[in-house]
């Protein structure tokens, strides 16, 4: 065994060889060496590979299926809110765009604001922009900007009654209607300062009009004659149609709402299929440990890591609760204390084997001469194998300073020889199992019988 994990670590992590995937390292092994199962162990070797597993690129689909949010039932009780920021400076100091969107009616408003803004000062525009136009929202969506995760924001929201949502860490498809709003936005900022030299807060308003009121596959004519035209009875109908009074201007409106909400949930359904077939399940398991994945940006320092040669991933961190279907909230050391500790599945990667640097070295017994040993301390599962001559016992022993993951099956005599205290504390729970055969694996790699073993 230790001939053998000598070869698989020259033949993966020397200068020369450099980490090769699985299908090299076994093309080049094949020409020298040879044993059972030889394939299958070295693919097992790379997939865990601590290295391999935190710099490699995944090729697989994005992990993680599409969770739309809950379709609102009536405008201006469900917004999104985002920041546009790195504006160039206008003359009366502003240089960010305070983005607010209706989930409803797809309606917006741009605000500019200043990057010196106070909470207090955001308050201030909130209220008198938002609220006293359209009422106090249900809920705010958002990303995990600095004001909306600052304490005077959510005593506000929570005074006013509004609940907050912000998106996990570094996935901003939470807020994916306003990032497109954002996109369109900018497109018409770049358009009105090339085409007209305008300043681009001075655009704010008519951009606001023209993408409110575009026509969408949603939004038709019917729609926008029930949100944005003046509810007076001579507005629902066109001229020289029938005008409605009364009972049935209310259920007609009450017909329109229903349609429309029809309509947005249609629409979900269908991005949400199509958004599916593009995407992978990806599930993990309390206790589970797991990368975290970090963007090689430049210039851009993220959990301790910094330029383009960066690892993609860090960790392994412990996975300690799950916050809905597709975000989990992981075990972060002290020096990432600052970082929001909920992540989407797709940030994240299974790790398949814990590094042995990851053990808590302070459990550890050392020797005074700075060495220190191994020692069974539990009997985990009990195996008997049936040959001609006699019934062999294989024990599954736990060591110290080891997890469970990471225990291995010993013959019995082996185990009487050099630790006779085990046995004759753990007989008792074994006596039920019955006689059945053993895996070969098991008895050529980790019950140590050599006669069968080849390795040239």
């Amino acid at each position: 065994m230790e001939l053998k994990k000598r070869i698989l670590d020259e033949a993966h992590t020397s200068m020369f060889t450099m980490h090769p995937g699985s299908n090299k390292m076994y093309q080049d092994l094949k020409q020298k060496f040879w044993w059972i199962r030889m394939k299958r162990e070295i693919a097992t070797y790379v997939s865990e590979c601590d290295v391999c597993q935190r710099i490699k690129a995944d090729h697989l689909k994005p992990a993680g299926m599409l969770q739309p949010l809950e379709v609102p039932t009536w405008k201006w009780k469900n917004i999104h809110m985002d920041f546009i920021v790195g504006l160039p400076p206008t003359q009366k100091g502003y240089d960010s765009i305070w983005v607010v969107i209706d989930r409803f009616t797809k309606a917006s408003h741009f605000l500019p604001v200043k990057t010196t803004y106070r909470a207090k000062q955001y308050a201030e525009l909130y209220i008198s922009r938002i609220v006293a136009l359209h009422g106090v929202p249900l809920t705010i969506t958002s990303d995990r900007a600095s004001l909306f995760v600052s304490r005077f924001w959510e005593h506000l929201q929570t005074a006013l009654g509004t609940t907050l949502i912000h998106s996990s860490a570094y996935h901003p498809q939470t807020s994916g209607q306003v990032d497109r709003v954002n996109q369109i936005l900018e497109d018409m900022l770049r358009a009105c300062a090339l085409t007209y030299s305008t300043k681009w807060d001075e655009c704010l308003p008519l951009a606001s009009l023209l993408i409110t009121t575009a026509t969408e596959e949603l939004r038709d004519g019917s729609f926008r004659g029930s949100i944005w035209r003046c509810r007076t009875p001579l507005n629902w109908s066109e001229p020289g149609e029938r005008v409605t009074f009364g009972p049935n201007l209310v259920s007609q409106a009450e017909e329109q709402v229903k349609l429309i909400h029809s309509n947005l949930k249609r629409a979900q359904s269908r991005q949400k299929s199509y958004s599916d077939k593009r995407r992978r399940p990806l599930v993990f398991e309390l206790d589970d440990h797991v990368y975290l994945r970090v963007s090689p940006m430049k210039g851009v320092h993220r959990f301790g890591v910094k330029g383009k040669l960066a690892p993609r991933y860090v960790g392994p961190f412990k996975i300690t609760e799950q916050c809905g279907p597709v975000a989990y909230r992981l075990e972060l050391p002290p020096h990432l204390a600052a970082v929001h500790d909920v992540f989407h599945v797709s940030q994240l990667k299974k790790c398949l084997r814990v590094p042995e640097e990851a053990v808590d070295t302070s459990q550890i017994q050392i020797e005074p001469d700075l060495t220190y040993e191994e020692r069974p301390i539990k009997i985990l599962d009990q195996k008997q194998r049936a040959t001609r001559r006699k019934a062999i016992n294989f024990y599954k022993v736990q060591w110290s300073n080891h997890s469970e993951e990471e225990t291995t099956w010993e013959q019995e005599e082996y185990l009487q020889t050099k630790y006779p205290g085990l046995l004759s504390a753990t007989t008792n729970e074994y006596t039920e199992f019955e006689l059945e055969p053993f895996d070969k694996l098991v008895e050529l790699e980790e019950a140590n019988i050599s006669s069968n073993y080849h390795l040239s």
